[in-house]
Parts: structure tokens; sequence; C-alpha cells
């Protein structure tokens, strides 16, 4: 970590501008750093991520000791998990396809946001370890109750080993990754991308309801 230059006082108003709150200079802080760090990625000194989201190196140090620390404040609070979205799975008084379209439609409006994807993948490509965390439990909150739900509702008995696990996961990373490289072409690669995209993902989940038992019965059969 780069030398801290000698600490200031904290920015002082402007005449007939209110001081921020601790808190409030704090939000502010991490709402800047997810602008520019949704820009330019996760690259650069201290001094200049202070100098991009407008306050001095020493106050970035007063409420972050490190660059690691705001960067996990700005992934805590871009990559946020909701807590309905285990009950939207799991809810057996509906139908599969119905809280399938549900889950996935209210976990696109999440993550095909600009800052969500372009974060992704800037994480993924430069700061190694730090998806980690959401992947895992992407497997455990989502991709494995989905396929417990699917094989529930179709009467297909459980895997029989890691391998017919990890097969059935490739399917439903099928279905995920369609929905997620929507935000790449949109944000990532600056392509049109369809205005209905309710209709879109709707389409996706039953594509993957209608080839994804018939696929699971034949790892089954060998």
């Amino acid at each position: 970590m780069e030398p801290r230059a000698t600490t200031t006082p904290d920015e002082t108003a402007s005449k007939g501008t209110r001081r921020l709150l601790p808190e409030e200079r704090e939000q502010q802080i991490v709402e800047k750093a997810i602008e520019h760090f949704t820009r330019n990625g996760f690259g650069g000194s201290t001094r200049e991520l202070a100098r991009q989201i407008g306050v001095t190196q020493p106050l970035l140090y007063r409420y972050f000791e490190s660059k690691e620390a705001l960067i996990d404040r700005v992934y805590n609070e871009v990559f946020q998990w909701r807590p309905d979205w285990d009950r939207q799975i799991s809810d057996r008084s509906k139908p599969l396809a119905e809280r399938l379209q549900a889950f996935y439609l209210d976990y696109s409006s999440v993550i095909l946001r600009e800052e969500w994807i372009r974060l992704f993948i800037f994480a993924g490509l430069t700061h190694e370890g730090i998806n980690n965390k959401y992947l895992s439990k992407l497997r455990s909150k989502v991709f494995l109750p989905v396929l417990a739900e699917v094989r529930e509702a179709f009467g297909i008995a459980a895997p029989r080993n890691a391998a017919e696990t990890e097969a059935e996961i490739e399917m439903i990373w099928s279905l995920h990754a369609a929905i997620f490289y929507v935000g790449v072409r949109k944000w990532v690669y600056g392509l049109k991308v369809p205005a209905n995209l309710d209709a879109v993902i709707r389409r996706q989940v039953d594509m993957f309801l209608h080839g994804a038992p018939a696929a699971i019965r034949a790892i089954r059969a060998g």
C-alpha cells in the first residue's frame, strides 16, 4: 500500500452549505467510488482514486483504512442478496415455471444494471477472489435449490455422485449465463438488447424447463 499523505482536517463545507454528517460523507464516498470503479475498474492508486471521486486522500483513509476495504464496501453495496429469493425458488404452493420466472425476473432487475455487470467483470479480471463469495452463494442458494425443485417437479431421482451433480449444474449455468450475457451485451459491448427483457427471461426459463428434465434423465440412464 502506498504511503499515506499527511492527515488534514475534513473538507470544510462552503459558506451556506451544511457540513455532511460522517455517515453521509461515508456513503457519498461509497457512491462516488461505485461510479469510479464502474467506469475505470479497480486499478490505480488511492491518491488517484481520491482525486477522481472528489475527496482528499487523507479523508479517504479516515473512512476506509485501505483501498481493499473500500472495494469490499463497494462490493457489498452493489452485490446485495435479496432474502425473498430463496422463498421464490422453494415455494411449492406455486408451479415451478411460475416460481422460476418470478425469481429470474426479480434477479435480472438487480444484476442487469451497468454497475453490477461492469464491476463483476472488472472484479473477475483484476481483483482475484472478490467474486468467489458471490459465486459460492449462487451455487448454494440458486443452482442447487433450482435443480432440486426441477427433480421434485418431474419425479427425477437425486444425483448419485458428484459427477452427476456437476453435470446438472452445467445445465443451470446455461440458463443463468444467458440472462447475465444480456447485460454484458449492453454494458460491455454497447450492443442493443431487446426492449422487452421480461419476455426474453420468460422464454429462457421455458427453454430450460423443457430441456433440463430430459437431459437429467439421460444422465441417470448413463
